[in-house]
């Protein structure tokens, strides 16, 4: 318990630089846009913010999806962070928030497996929502929208890349290509799938969340899958807390693991680019 309460510290002191770097980054804004729900077959409005490049476009664009503790501050810090790496790169980026305007607890999400095996189907329609946001934007190249996911959202990116998930969660489309850091491979039974987005997996090898074995297992058709696996990192480390103890998992920053996951993502979504909108 007190290795956990130091990580709420962390977390709650991370809310004034969060706030700071949200008042500095560039185009960047709060936006809300309509998903469907279909464990209440009702419709919930999302929060998501908004960062873009300078210019009128049309941008290629990426969809973050956070893991099970939500935007706690810790988190929604670091990918705020990533946004503003992807838009000085030229990319539109939308940063979803899936938890809270469901009302759900980071915490009370990633102490439940059951919640978050539920979580993986409204937060991939969440995906797919994402993306008609964002073709609905004319400063966003439709045909080049990438997506990104962390742990759970990591796991939520594994089922947007699947060719039965476009059709299952009602997608416009497939994404253009698909990064999951740490995610649970377990989303494809027996590691065998056919993939309609190329997709690149990044794992910690002192993982002891979920199991980057599994990852290294799949076995994919259709579009290729990638594996790279950080021998010394934990879970959660591309984002900026200390290495601890939370729920019985080691989790925390690893800085090499992040920059070079980092740097070969960028490299992942501009190799992928349509012709007429590739990156410098």
């Amino acid at each position: 318990m007190k290795i956990v309460r130091i990580l709420s510290v962390a977390l709650a002191a991370m809310v004034g630089v969060s706030c700071a770097l949200a008042g500095t980054a560039r185009a960047q804004e709060q936006v809300e846009f309509p998903a469907s729900d279909p464990f209440t077959a009702k419709q919930v409005t999302l929060m998501a913010e908004l960062d873009k490049p300078l210019g009128n476009g049309p941008f290629p664009a990426v969809v973050l999806m956070h893991g099970c503790g939500g935007w706690q501050p810790a988190v929604r810090y670091s990918l705020q962070l990533l946004s503003t790496y992807l838009s000085e790169h030229g990319y539109v980026v939308l940063s979803v928030d899936s938890f809270g305007p469901r009302g759900l607890s980071g915490d009370g999400m990633c102490a439940s497996d059951s919640q978050l095996r539920q979580a993986l189907t409204y937060r991939a329609h969440d995906a797919f929502d994402a993306m008609r946001y964002l073709r609905s934007q004319s400063f966003v190249e439709p045909k080049d929208i990438f997506l990104m996911g962390q742990s759970n959202g990591g796991s939520v990116a594994l089922e947007a890349a699947n060719a039965d998930g476009v059709k299952a969660f009602n997608g416009p489309d497939a994404f253009r290509g698909v990064v999951a850091y740490y995610p649970w491979c377990g989303v494809y039974p027996g590691q065998s799938v056919a993939l309609v987005s190329p997709l690149l997996i990044f794992n910690g090898g002192e993982d002891n969340w979920v199991s980057p074995s599994q990852c290294s297992r799949i076995r994919a058709s259709g579009e290729g899958v990638a594996e790279v696996t950080y021998p010394d990192a934990v879970h959660s480390f591309d984002i900026d807390i200390p290495k601890q103890l939370y729920q019985g998992h080691w989790i925390g920053y690893d800085p090499q693991a992040a920059q070079d996951s980092e740097a070969k993502m960028l490299a992942f979504f501009n190799g992928r680019l349509t012709p007429d909108v590739r990156q410098d």
